[in-house]
C-alpha cells in the first residue's frame, strides 16, 4: 500500500559552511518513523533524486535528499557535474562534513526516530554515504547503487555500524569488478557486514530512467535496466526493513 506524504524543503549548514537545501518526505503519520538519507549522482538534487525520496516515504520511510554542492544546484552537463564533484574531493573532509550535517538534520526532524537511520546514495552519492558510513556515523543500513567504491581512508575494523549493500551493474565501465573485489577486501579487512549484488549486463547508471539520454549527450557509458532498477530497489527495501524494523 502506499502512504499519503507530506514534502518540504529543509535548508541547512554544514560545519564548512556550505548553505545547503534538502528534500525532505514523509509518510502522514504521527509517530516517528526510520530516517534515510539519499545522496544524488554527480548531477546533484535533481528531480530523479527528489522521486527516490518521494518512493520512500511512501514506503514508511522519512526522507532526506541531501544537497552536496550548495544551493541544491544541478546539472545535466557531466563537464559541470565532475567540476563540482571534484570541487567536494579538493579537501578529505569535505564529503563527510557535508553528509554529516544532512544526517544530523534528517536526525533533526519530529518526524524521524533518530534510533533508526540509514543511507542510500547513486553514483557520486554512493561513495558519499559509503565514506559517511566508514567515518563511524550512527546509520543502521547502507545501500549504493553504481557507486564509487573507492576510499581515500579504507574502513577500520570497528568503527563502521552499518551494515552495507552495494549494488553493482556487471558492464559498469566506470567502476569495475576489480573495484568491485578490493572493496570486498576492504570490507573484510574491516569485519564490516556487508552484500555485494551485482546485475548481469547492467551499465552505469542502471538505476536511472534517463541513463540513456544522459549517455548520449554527455558521451558517457552509463545505460538504463528497468530490471536491475527493479531488483536493486527490492534489495535495498529488504535491507531497510531488516535493520530499521
Amino acid at each position: 500500500m502506499t502512504l499519503a506524504i507530506k514534502t518540504r524543503e529543509i535548508q541547512y549548514t554544514a560545519a564548512d559552511g556550505s548553505q545547503l537545501v534538502g528534500y525532505f518526505a514523509a509518510p502522514e503519520t504521527d509517530a516517528p518513523v526510520a530516517g534515510v538519507i539519499v545522496a544524488p549522482e554527480w548531477w546533484g538534487r535533481n528531480e530523479y533524486i527528489e522521486q527516490r525520496t518521494r518512493e520512500l516515504a511512501e514506503h514508511g520511510y522519512a526522507a532526506l535528499a541531501i544537497d552536496m554542492y550548495g544551493d541544491k544546484k544541478n546539472t545535466t552537463t557531466a563537464a559541470q557535474a565532475n567540476e563540482w564533484m571534484s570541487q567536494t574531493f579538493e579537501d578529505p573532509n569535505t564529503i563527510v562534513t557535508r553528509a554529516s550535517a544532512a544526517l544530523d538534520t534528517l536526525a533533526a526532524q519530529p518526524e524521524v526516530n533518530q534510533a533508526k537511520l540509514a543511507a542510500i546514495g547513486f553514483c557520486y552519492g554512493g561513495k558519499v554515504v559509503l565514506d559517511l558510513a566508514r567515518s563511524g556515523a550512527n546509520l543502521q543500513a547502507v545501500a549504493t547503487f553504481h557507486a564509487i567504491l573507492a576510499a581515500r581512508e579504507p574502513a577500520q575494523e570497528g568503527k563502521v555500524q552499518a551494515e552495507i549493500l552495494v549494488l553493482h551493474g556487471e558492464l559498469d565501465s566506470m567502476v569495475t569488478l576489480d573495484d568491485v573485489a578490493s572493496f570486498r577486501e576492504e570490507m573484510h579487512a574491516a569485519q564490516v557486514e556487508h552484500d555485494v549484488i551485482v546485475f548481469e549486463d547492467a551499465k552505469h547508471g542502471f538505476s536511472n530512467p534517463l541513463a540513456d539520454e544522459r549517455a548520449k549527450a554527455n558521451g558517457v557509458d552509463l545505460g538504463y535496466s528497468p530490471v536491475a532498477e527493479q531488483q536493486s530497489l527490492d534489495a535495498m527495501y529488504q535491507l531497510l526493513q531488516r535493520r530499521l524494523a
